[in-house]
């Protein structure tokens, strides 16, 4: 049975601790906030658990050999180190880190130590993705040629971090999952509409080595919320949308084709318009699915899906994201990027 803490009750921490509290394998042993009006809602709930203000005395409980870290991004690489340096597990709210250099030494530590340390992209555990991915895998898609996002909303406006870092972050971890290629360079633009917030919409475009090519629409200043996703694929296409209480996934059999007949290219150019069809999806919330597969890292001492490693990546394309952003779009590259860091 693994002992589970968690650092920061506001608007996460009682969904991890709800999933931790679920899960058969794992026991909530303490949770740590500074407010003492957090701690007497989560004494309601879990009076088992231990309730401490400090996260540092919560660190020190024997009984508890993980932590989940949901606080504010800023304070992720301090909780976090000091937690693999106590000899914890942890596993952190997204993104990992604020910055590239820090999420990297929290990766060396981890390794160091022989310690599990997972990010929290519970978009990657959700049925749906888990479902593409599958798709991808098998060939059904065939060369993917891009993957078009629209994810938009009417707020909310975050104090500590702009749209891409709160919104572009969910699809730059899907990305990763999905496709075996990491992007080399990244296009942002953006702007912000309401005086003394950051950038509350943005357009992303990232780049592929083998000429996929990835658009991330991201709004807090949007009419309506829409989650939709169009996938293409060189044998067939896929429309996704998180917002459909059934079908969330749509496997279209569409597509086009070169024929090798010289003449104009309108002349070898044929369509094909198939059947659609929507694959079940496992319907268990994807929370519930990650902290299980904490629990059985830690258990196992397997590398989770979503790694310290892979929230590395994801926070390097958001760095090089926020440099093309101040340089109006200008193509950053990722790897330059790395190298100057």
């Amino acid at each position: 049975m693994t002992g589970i803490g968690i650092i920061g009750y506001g608007y996460w921490g009682p969904n991890l601790a709800r999933s931790v509290a679920e899960t058969e394998s794992a026991t909530l042993t303490a949770i740590a906030d500074f407010s003492p009006a957090a701690l007497a809602r989560a004494g309601k709930r879990y009076p088992a658990a231990r309730l401490v203000e400090s996260w540092r005395a919560l660190l020190d409980d024997p009984a508890t050999d993980a932590v989940m870290i949901a606080t504010p991004v800023s304070s992720h690489f301090e909780i976090a180190l000091a937690a693999l340096r106590k000899g914890k597990h942890v596993l952190v709210e997204k993104p990992i880190t604020d910055r590239s250099a820090e999420a990297r030494m929290l990766v060396e530590e981890a390794a160091r130590r022989r310690l599990t340390l997972m990010v929290d992209h519970t978009f990657v555990y959700t049925g749906a993705v888990r479902k593409i991915g599958e798709l991808i895998a098998a060939g059904e898609l065939g060369d993917i040629f891009y993957y078009d996002s629209t994810r938009v909303n009417l707020g909310l406006f975050q104090r500590d971090v702009n749209v891409i870092w709160d919104l572009a972050v969910h699809d730059l971890s899907i990305l990763d999952f999905l496709l075996a290629e990491k992007p080399t360079a990244v296009s942002a633009s953006g702007s912000g509409h309401i005086r003394g917030s950051q950038e509350n919409m943005a357009h992303l475009t990232l780049f592929y080595p083998n000429g996929t090519a990835a658009h991330l629409n991201v709004n807090w200043l949007a009419p309506v919320k829409v989650r939709q996703t169009l996938i293409g694929g060189s044998k067939k296409m896929i429309v996704w949308d998180d917002l459909e209480p059934s079908e969330k996934i749509k496997v279209y059999d569409r597509g086009v084709s070169v024929g090798d007949d010289a003449g104009m290219v309108e002349r070898r150019i044929s369509y094909r318009s198939g059947d659609m069809w929507a694959p079940q999806i496992p319907v268990k919330e994807a929370l519930l699915t990650e902290v299980e597969h904490f629990v059985d890292c830690i258990e196992r001492g397997t590398t989770p899906i979503t790694s310290g490693e892979s929230g590395l990546r994801v926070v390097e394309t958001l760095e090089a994201a926020m440099l093309s952003l101040r340089q109006r779009g200008n193509p950053v590259e990722i790897a330059e990027l790395r190298k100057a860091s």
